[in-house]
């Protein structure tokens, strides 16, 4: 009996040990804050400055004299791998000047200034202006695997940007985040969406400037989103990695983002004219039926769509035997009627044994895995499907030559969808392994750039192919993706309010370096009314990609079924596009030289007028240089509308 109370007198002292330390263990590893602290050491090698800070090591980049790149880690940095970057550092006259409370990195347009203690950097200009600086009491910031860059928020700042984001042209006083998603139906304020491009222009006090966070994590941003101190920007894992813009104009800032990410290519000629989708058109007679249509009734069409409808039970690279058993002789006949055909790829290859596209891939080994080394499955369309690694380059050369039959039987455009990746279920696992061309990584930093890939491997293959300009279409992208697509805004819906978001949209996106962008005229979602299909083509005639869609067991979309009076508005605004041709296409030749988009918000040219950002009149824009377009809702009989410093003429008069 003593031996038993002895025992259980000593196993008690150990447990209180035990829960002690373990105790003190959760504490000690409680997630705190972490600031960069007092600059220790700077080390300068041409235009690289290496800088040493008591709790953070930095890396300053004079990429040019208008653009700095600024890289910070905890002790080590990660690779310098980068999808969205690449552009090359330009050969710069700089100077390097220390005081005893800073340094001062200088070029002929800007100066960087960096204090010792704490380490802070400012952004000034030559006659030294603040153009942008660290917060005071924050700056970098480390909290577990994020980290985070706190920007002062000045009392007057706008920002704009930051690409496909709902709400308002103005970002100030919202959060967002950077994680692409399959956002079906989604409503002016919903977010994320479908696109992430984290890049975005401050502007306060007759200043601009452009911030990109080359991250493609999961991140965030905050425009004094629930508090007044600071605007910031979060990566939830990686290095701090962004480039800071300065330039007299918001368009030369958006012409150096270009120069980093890259410019679209020239487009074809048929790919900016009209282009008519339905979720889905088939039988084959169908198609030519609507194709037939829009000639008969001197509607002019250059593009015609093939939905999921046209495949064999929704497999990739088949034809659909029941739907689709001539594809061959109704190309012809499209062809004939100077119609191009677009058809829609998913990335999801069905699980099949005999399928080819399926036996193909597993023999090739191109598909997303586990860590265990087993295929990922999730279910689409056809089904259970696997999903090709877009990061392995073996994977994109396997995708393109999968088009062979498709430019062989005379198809030249091709719709990027589903490429979030989106499953049913949406919740992709964060655990599985990409192979990020040699720089292996999750989905937690592959994910936002999977569309994007999808999309180079669509352009890199068919161009191959076709030995000229493809036509690519995404729905998921990140920054860069402008090299080899173009954008639509996803399923958006039938109402006014949609109508007017999409406009914000297509106009960010092209702040944000994606020239060639647009969204489904009438929504796809819902049934457009006769008047909102009406207003909406008005508007979408001016737009980059111009393109009716709707889905399944909704209104069709074509130009004729609203009535006469729908029909007539539509043609006249449609022919009116196509007179403006040779001015449309001069503005994408100056897209593809300048990165300068052909949808052009008003804070481009009048970044400091306050009236641009009220809500009558934030969704106006130019179409080009010269072409004042201002939307507004079926509600409205008289549009009320801001005409900014300038001489204006009458468009009808």
């Amino acid at each position: 009996m003593q031996i038993k109370k002895s025992f259980l007198k000593n196993t008690t002292i150990c447990a209180l040990i035990l829960s002690v330390f373990f105790t003190l263990s959760v504490k000690s590893q409680q997630i705190t804050n972490i600031s960069a602290g007092k600059l220790l050491e700077l080390k300068q090698s041409d235009q690289v400055f290496e800088i040493k800070a008591e709790n953070a090591i930095f890396r300053v980049s004079v990429f040019s004299p208008t653009v700095f790149r600024i890289k910070a880690a905890r002790s080590k940095f990660a690779d310098d791998f980068s999808y969205a970057v690449t552009g090359k550092p330009q050969p710069t006259k700089i100077s390097l000047i220390k005081t005893d409370a800073h340094y001062l990195i200088k070029t002929d347009s800007m100066q960087v200034k960096i204090d010792l203690a704490p380490t802070r950097f400012s952004f000034l200009t030559i006659d030294g202006q603040v153009i942008n600086e660290d917060d005071k009491g924050f700056g970098l910031s480390f909290l577990g695997d994020e980290v985070s860059m706190y920007k002062k928020l000045f009392p007057s700042e706008r920002f704009i940007g930051l690409g496909e984001k709902t709400g308002n042209l103005d970002r100030r006083g919202n959060g967002y985040e950077m994680w692409n998603t399959d956002a079906f139906g989604y409503t002016p304020g919903t977010d994320p969406i479908y696109v992430s491009i984290p890049f975005y222009i401050g502007l306060h006090d007759g200043l601009q400037y452009g911030i990109f966070m080359d991250n493609s994590y999961k991140s965030h941003f905050n425009f004094g989103a629930s508090q007044d101190r600071f605007s910031s920007f979060t990566a939830e894992g990686g290095d701090m990695d962004y480039y800071f813009i300065y330039r007299s104009q918001v368009a030369g800032i958006i012409e150096d983002y270009t120069s980093l990410t890259g410019r679209m290519p020239m487009p074809s000629l048929w790919s900016i004219g009209y282009q008519q989708c339905r979720y889905s058109y088939y039988p084959q007679d169908e198609v030519v039926s609507i194709a037939k249509t829009f000639r008969d009734k001197k509607i002019p069409c250059d593009v015609i769509y093939l939905d999921i409808h046209y495949m064999d039970k929704y497999k990739l690279f088949t034809w659909s035997p029941e739907n689709f058993p001539q594809p061959q002789k109704m190309l012809s006949e499209l062809k004939a009627l100077n119609f191009h055909t677009t058809v829609i790829v998913d990335p999801g290859i069905k699980v099949e044994k005999g399928y080819a596209a399926y036996e193909q891939g597993l023999k090739d080994d191109i598909f997303v895995k586990y860590p265990d080394g087993t295929n990922y499955k999730g279910e689409v369309w056809p089904g259970w499907c696997n999903f090709p690694d877009f990061t392995n380059p073996k994977a994109r050369d396997w995708w393109g030559k999968q088009f062979t039959g498709y430019v062989n039987d005379g198809i030249d455009g091709f719709w990027n969808d589903m490429n979030e990746i989106a499953t049913w279920g949406q919740r992709l696992p964060n655990l599985m392994n990409f192979d990020f061309d040699g720089h292996k990584s999750s989905t937690m930093r592959a994910r936002n750039v999977y569309g994007m890939q999808m999309a180079r491997a669509t352009f890199e293959g068919t161009k191959k192919l076709l030995n000229r300009r493809p036509f690519v279409l995404t729905r998921a992208g990140f920054a860069g993706v402008q090299r080899y697509s173009a954008i639509w805004t996803g399923d958006n819906q039938s109402y006014d309010d949609h109508m007017l978001l999409g406009v914000r949209l297509v106009n960010a996106l092209g702040l944000s370096g994606v020239a060639n962008a647009g969204y489904d005229i009438g929504g796809f979602t819902g049934g457009s009314s006769p008047q909102l299909f009406g207003r909406w083509m008005s508007i979408a005639a001016f737009t980059p990609f111009m393109r009716g869609h709707s889905m399944i067991n909704s209104r069709s979309c074509e130009p004729w079924a609203y009535g006469e009076e729908v029909e007539e508005i539509s043609r006249n605004y449609i022919q009116l596009r196509y007179k403006l041709m040779p001015y449309l296409y001069s503005h994408f030749y100056e897209a593809s030289k300048t990165g300068m988009p052909v949808a052009r918000s008003l804070a481009i040219d009048y970044p400091h007028d306050n009236k641009v950002y009220y809500g009558d009149y934030q969704n106006q824009f130019f179409c080009g240089n010269g072409l004042l377009v201002c939307p507004t809702s079926t509600d409205k009989s008289l549009a009320k509308f801001y005409l900014p410093a300038g001489n204006w003429y009458d468009f009808y008069n």
